[in-house]
């Protein structure tokens, strides 16, 4: 979730009730060398339980840049070996390592040994459809001391097309004896129990999910909690939300930067926003098309708030 699972999101999420929230992917090399925009995805005030997720495929890095996180407040370190984007796989990290087990296995062990706190995994069912790896790699992470593992139920050929498979998830779980945490597809809160029972998994992740939705994490909860799933917020607390995330990314990463990076939030957020003004897709489409052109961030709040006057006239006619 790099450039989506934000500080200013992931405080968001929390307040609506998500069990725990990572940071975005941080690429253990440039982290170690100061890179600014790296520094930024790590922070975590303000957030309960600091998590960061690093990536990178050289033990000595990993466990240099665990150290760096720790010290800043990390409470847990989340090791991804499941990004499948072309730009990490290429320098063999990501979902690349479950093609090298060994060296996944010399990278965990680093990262474990480097730190206090707990670390977990992230990663896929395997690199391709050839050999289902993920149970193998799961023990190995079990016998390092690895915490927690989460499971994409996807290869890494597959990316994010046809359907995650849940059940495969359970030859995972029953590999180990650690939590295992099924992700892929949670899309709608009444598909958790499913989701759980076909996986057997301890509990489940939400990435693509929560765009534009930071309550939807918070629903699942209640969800699997008491059975109850609570509906979305009413469009004057949605609109609400996305001014007050507006704000906490101007400032989070600067008034450029903040702008182009609340741009793709902004068009999630009223796609959610029309769906729940029961005019999907097509209001929302528009008003996006509109305020993704603006660099003004004056324009843009006057732009959100008369977006969700529009929509809320629309639903109430």
């Amino acid at each position: 979730m790099a450039g989506i699972t934000d500080a200013p999101f992931r405080r968001m999420a929390q307040r609506f009730g998500a069990g725990l929230v990572v940071s975005e992917m941080v690429a253990s090399d440039a982290l170690t060398r100061g890179h600014a925009e790296t520094v930024v995805r790590a922070e975590g005030e303000g957030i309960a339980v600091h998590a960061v997720q690093l990536a990178g495929n050289e033990p000595i890095a990993m466990a240099e840049a665990a150290r760096h996180v720790e010290g800043a407040g990390a409470a847990i370190i989340d090791i991804n070996m499941g990004c499948p984007a072309k730009r990490v796989t290429t320098g063999l990290a990501g979902s690349a390592l479950l093609r090298d087990l060994d060296l996944a296995t010399r990278i965990l062990a680093a990262v474990v040994g480097a730190v206090r706190v707990p670390v977990t995994l992230k990663t896929r069912l395997s690199w391709d459809d050839t050999a289902l790896v993920a149970p193998e790699l799961a023990r190995r992470a079990e016998a390092l001391g690895i915490a927690m593992v989460t499971i994409h139920g996807r290869t890494r050929c597959q990316f994010y097309t046809g359907s995650a498979n849940w059940s495969a998830i359970r030859a995972v779980k029953e590999a180990v004896s650690i939590p295992v945490i099924a992700n892929g597809d949670l899309t709608m809160a009444d598909d958790a129990p499913a989701m759980l029972e076909v996986s057997a998994a301890d509990g489940v992740m939400i990435g693509r999910g929560a765009q534009g939705r930071p309550w939807f994490p918070g629903q699942v909860a209640r969800r699997l909690a008491d059975g109850v799933t609570p509906a979305d917020p009413d469009l004057d607390t949605q609109r609400d939300v996305l001014l007050e995330l507006y704000d906490g990314w101007l400032c989070h990463y600067g008034r450029d930067l903040g702008v182009r990076t609340a741009r793709k939030h902004i068009g999630w957020a009223l796609e959610a926003a029309a769906i729940r003004a029961g005019r999907p897709a097509l209001d929302g489409h528009a008003w996006r098309s509109r305020l993704l052109m603006l660099d003004d961030p004056a324009l843009v709040t006057d732009g959100i708030r008369t977006a969700f006057d529009d929509l809320s006239w629309r639903c109430a006619a």
